[in-house]
Order: C-alpha cells, then sequence, then structure tokens
C-alpha cells in the first residue's frame, strides 16, 4: 500500500484545531464592516448636506445666544436636528426656513434615522437570523449528499449528480479551505470548514442522516481516513471514493467505500486509448462528459421491455443490473429481462436523459 505522509497527517490531525463552521448558500453581499462604513458614510453625508441647507439660509434663523448663525451653528443645529435632540437655542424664524425644514430637513431627519436604525438592528439580529436559519436547516435535512472535497473531481462528480434532478439544497460539501467553502455556497451548496477526519466535522455536516458520500480528497490516505469514519457514523450511506493509486483501492474498499474510482490508471487508460485509436479516445471521453453528445445512463427496465433480451430494446444497452450484479449485454445470465432489471445504455443526449438514481437499499454485515 502506497500511503505517503501518514505520520505526518496524523500529526496535523492531532494538532488541528481550526473552528469547524457551516455556513449556508446566500446572496452575495458585501462584508458587514463594509456596510457599516457605507452607512455611516451615507449618514455623515447627509449630516454635512443638512448643515449647509441651513447654512445657505442663515438669515432666517436665530441664536438664542448671540443672534447670528454661523458656519459651525448651522453644523450644530443639523446634528441636535437629525438626532431629534432639538435643544431649541437656534430656531428658524422665517417662512422660507420654515418651510425650508419641513419639506427639506425633516425628510433628512427621516432618512438620518432609517441610516442609523437599519444599520443597528442588522448588527444585533445577523447572528439570531444566522441561527435560525442553520437550525431550520439541519431539521429540514434527510437523505442528502454529501460531498467531502470541491476541488476538480468533487465539482464535476456533484453536477453530474444535480444533474438528476437532485436539488442543490440536498447537497453539503466538506473542505478545510474557507474560500473553497465560499465558492461553494456561491454555487448554492451549503458548507462545513473543517478537516473531514475528524468526526465532529462530518457531524455538522449531518453525515449521520446523509443517503450518499462522495469523497474526492486529494490525497489517498485522507480519503481512507474519512471513508473510516464515515462509514462509522452511517452504516447504511451509498460511499463512492476517488483515488489516485489503484493499488489503494482495495484498502479504500474495505474501510467502508461502495465504489471506488482510480484517477491516474482511468485517465492513463484514456491516454493509453487516445494513442491507439484517437477515434475510441474521443467517443470515450464524450461518455464521460455530461450533456453532450452521447451519454451513458441508467434507467429501469419499463413493462413493454419484459421477456426481451438486451439487444432487442430500442436503447443500446451495455450492461443488464440484476439484485446486486452487473452482468454484460452478452452474458448468458441475463436471458431475458425481467421488471426488477435496471439497464446501462447509451443514448443521445438530451435533457431527458438522466441517470434514475438507484434506491435499492446497500447491505450491510
Amino acid at each position: 500500500m502506497k500511503l505517503p505522509g501518514h505520520d505526518a497527517i496524523a500529526r496535523q490531525a492531532d494538532e488541528h484545531l481550526v473552528t469547524h463552521r457551516v455556513k449556508l448558500p446566500r446572496k452575495v453581499v458585501e462584508r458587514p464592516i463594509r456596510q457599516v462604513a457605507k452607512r455611516l458614510s451615507l449618514a455623515l453625508l447627509v449630516l454635512v448636506a443638512t448643515a449647509f441647507i441651513v447654512y445657505a439660509d442663515h438669515d432666517g434663523y436665530t441664536d438664542n445666544s448671540d443672534g447670528s448663525v454661523d458656519l459651525l451653528d448651522a453644523f450644530y443645529y443639523a446634528t441636535v436636528t437629525l438626532s431629534t435632540t432639538g435643544y431649541g437655542d437656534i430656531t428658524p424664524v422665517s417662512d422660507a426656513a420654515r418651510l425650508t425644514n419641513i419639506f427639506v430637513i425633516t425628510p433628512l431627519r427621516v432618512l438620518f434615522l432609517i441610516i442609523l436604525v437599519g444599520t443597528t438592528l442588522e448588527v444585533l439580529t445577523e447572528r439570531t437570523r444566522e441561527e435560525w436559519r442553520l437550525n431550520r436547516w439541519r431539521s429540514a435535512l434527510r437523505d442528502h449528499t454529501v460531498v467531502v472535497g470541491f476541488g476538480t473531481k468533487g465539482r464535476s462528480a456533484i453536477q453530474t449528480v444535480c444533474a438528476t434532478g437532485l436539488r442543490k439544497e440536498q447537497v453539503v460539501v466538506v473542505d478545510p479551505s474557507s474560500k473553497v467553502i465560499d465558492a461553494a455556497t456561491a454555487d448554492g451548496y451549503a458548507g462545513v470548514i473543517g478537516d473531514a477526519t475528524r468526526s465532529e466535522v462530518l457531524k455538522r455536516a449531518e453525515v449521520h442522516r446523509a443517503r450518499q458520500i462522495i469523497i474526492a480528497t486529494q490525497r489517498d490516505d485522507t480519503a481512507v481516513l474519512v471513508t473510516l469514519t464515515a462509514r462509522q457514523l452511517n452504516r447504511g450511506a451509498k460511499i463512492v471514493a476517488a483515488v489516485r493509486e489503484e493499488e489503494n483501492a482495495p484498502l479504500l474498499q474495505q474501510s467502508g467505500a461502495d465504489a471506488v474510482i482510480t484517477s491516474a490508471s482511468a485517465a492513463g487508460r484514456l491516454l493509453g486509448l487516445s494513442v491507439l485509436s484517437p477515434a475510441a479516445g474521443m467517443v470515450m471521453e464524450d461518455l464521460i462528459q455530461q450533456g453532450s453528445g452521447l451519454d451513458i445512463v441508467e434507467r429501469p427496465v419499463v413493462k413493454a421491455e419484459v421477456g426481451r433480451g438486451p439487444r432487442e430494446t430500442d436503447d443500446l444497452v451495455v450492461s443488464v443490473v440484476r439484485g446486486h450484479r452487473v452482468l454484460g449485454y452478452d452474458d448468458p445470465a441475463v436471458g431475458t429481462l425481467q421488471l426488477t432489471d435496471r439497464l446501462i445504455t447509451i443514448v443521445r443526449a438530451t435533457p431527458d436523459a438522466k441517470v434514475t438514481p438507484d434506491v435499492r437499499p446497500i447491505p450491510r454485515d
């Protein structure tokens, strides 16, 4: 077995004391500090505008102390007026000044209060609102999909799964990078920041209630640890993992993975096939790409196909799934199709050509 840096990973897991957080998808907004700064700047602009409006008509105001209103008095009057303090030492006496207070200063006072009160309420209620959303999300999350690692493999895997009709609200991404989680939430997925080899991180992703788990980490040893932890938390979930080295695939299966994809050898075989037959390589690449050209899909047998052979159907059947066995189309054990069979077929990519999820329970000892 080839597991580079296992001791280093173990030490890192012991010393890793990051704060694990759940981030729900939301509209892209500015940072709270920037929002507060913008609103305070707007409030200051309203204050300055009010002061200059008052100073432009300073002859229409009287000051109890010296009778005249200068620029400092105008700012003082604007401050106590917009804050609704209103000491009454500076008052409008002319008709024009009073009309300005009615139609200009009063709306500016309302705008000033809305800016400050709205900012305060938003700051005070943001945490409460976020906790309420998080609790509601957890209570509604059932039979969801957990994706560990949101790199190229994880992103492509979840896009393929979502093409079957899975809602983005039913996907939770786990990754130690906050930037990666920000990208996931921007795409509409819920995210958990943290090391997926730790059980408390997977619990935050509600792995124990998940229906399927996709493990697409960058290292094979990490994939093994995540698989062991996930299988311990959820005995019935379908776990699919990706590894770089083919010799590590049996270890993933022993750890509890239902299917293991070897990325390095698969890419190598595709490269070799493209060298021997560029056309065959193009066909295989076309099958791999979702939603273009040809697609490989799984679907149930319809009643009209019962009793027929795999080659007698309208679609190009590659394999027949019977029980927990996958039989080739030319396997004598297939015989005729049964209503409980499922077919792996190659079809022309259309919006209606989708993989039908296999809802059968996975037997566990």
